[in-house]
């Protein structure tokens, strides 16, 4: 079959989530060809073109767009920049992956996942947990009843890198431009936990900003901070099981990711100890009667992509590119689409005003 190709929008040499993540899972596929790359700069699109292979390179989106021989494209830029992208990308019919947080708030989403809906088109988003191998066994566990009756669901997850950072990440700091430890961190382990047991059905929340300041480690300024960096959720799935979850920024000594979920059957338990990748984390489970938790192997079958994909950020990347595709080649829709993020953009929104409000919001 010929190639899909891909126009990558965002696609900097050496900067951002296109070369850490997009860029090596593509070059590792070969049902896609890298045909376009689109940078702001005449200059660094060139650059970009020719260390990774693109036929063509863009300095306007729209030129990008134009062209018939371009049959998805990839946006991969800052947050407040997804809306307007992805929403003239729709409009040209072309099928779209958009990065996570899909919009920088609710009402950009559902706009822009109603345009997808009318124009027909494959969209996906980049909630690429979903494409964990070990969170897909994990969901697999919990359908085929290892658990019974799902009781209670606990998720820890606390990140490192809370009190300075460079100045070109210092953006981050504003809330309403949507690229939060809330939207980001906390958005794609939530999304982990809801694709395995269910969506809320009621919250409550606590959401704070404990770190005000950030210190810009290469000019020396403190700047004000209104993103959270802590979110602290208790609440009930639509199914009746009780969720608790602490997401956190931290300085030192973090603990990524922890999620444990007890039934009236058992047990299961996936940890990290480094970073929340699949190459760092286990799985445990234990049935009622057994002595105590053991590893749970993934099996081979779970993992889609070639063995040359490498670990960490490219893998999972590599993982959705490939459901992508074949949801393109076949007709079918593949979650993570534009809907799922909608959903996911919900419950943040629902998670922020009981916050806000003090009150149990109701999904």
């Amino acid at each position: 079959m010929s190639k899909l190709r891909v126009g990558l929008i965002g696609a900097n040499v050496g900067y951002g989530w296109s070369p850490i993540a997009h860029l090596p899972a593509l070059a590792e596929l070969p049902e896609f060809e890298l045909a376009a790359v689109c940078t702001a700069h005449e200059e660094t699109a060139r650059e970009s073109a020719e260390k990774y292979g693109a036929r063509l390179a863009f300095h306007d989106h729209r030129e990008m767009l134009a062209r018939d021989d371009i049959d998805i494209i990839g946006i991969v830029v800052r947050v407040p920049n997804h809306h307007q992208l992805t929403m003239d990308v729709l409009e040209a019919g072309k099928h779209v992956y958009t990065e996570w947080p899909l919009g920088a708030n609710l009402h950009e989403a559902e706009e822009m996942a109603a345009l997808a809906r009318t124009k027909g088109v494959h969209t996906m988003a980049g909630l690429q947990s979903r494409c964990w191998p070990d969170i897909l066994r994990l969901k697999e566990l919990v359908d085929e009843g290892y658990l019974g009756d799902v009781l209670a669901v606990n998720l820890s997850a606390f990140f490192s890198g809370i009190l300075s950072r460079t100045s070109a990440r210092t953006w981050q700091k504003d809330v309403e431009l949507g690229a939060t430890s809330m939207t980001i961190g906390f958005g794609h382990v939530i999304d982990a936990l809801c694709m395995i047991f269910g969506e809320f059905s009621e919250v409550a929340s606590v959401v704070r900003t404990q770190v005000p300041q950030w210190h810009e480690t290469d000019t020396g300024r403190t700047v004000d901070v209104t993103s959270p960096d802590n979110i602290l959720v208790s609440g009930t799935l639509t199914s009746g099981a009780v969720v608790s979850a602490h997401f956190g920024t931290i300085p030192w000594h973090n603990r990524p990711y922890r999620l444990q979920a007890y039934g009236r059957e058992g047990t299961l338990v996936i940890d990290s100890n480094e970073t929340a990748t699949q190459s760092t984390t286990r799985i445990y489970g234990g049935k009622s009667d057994d002595a105590g938790l053991t590893e749970i192997a993934v099996p081979e079958r779970l993992t889609w992509v070639p063995e040359s994909v490498p670990q960490g950020p490219p893998f999972n990347v590599a993982q959705m590119w490939r459901r992508f595709g074949e949801a393109i080649r076949s007709g079918e829709r593949a979650e993570p689409d534009f809907d799922t993020a909608v959903v996911r953009h919900r419950l943040l929104d629902a998670i922020q005003r009981a916050s806000d409000t003090g009150q149990h919001q109701t999904l």
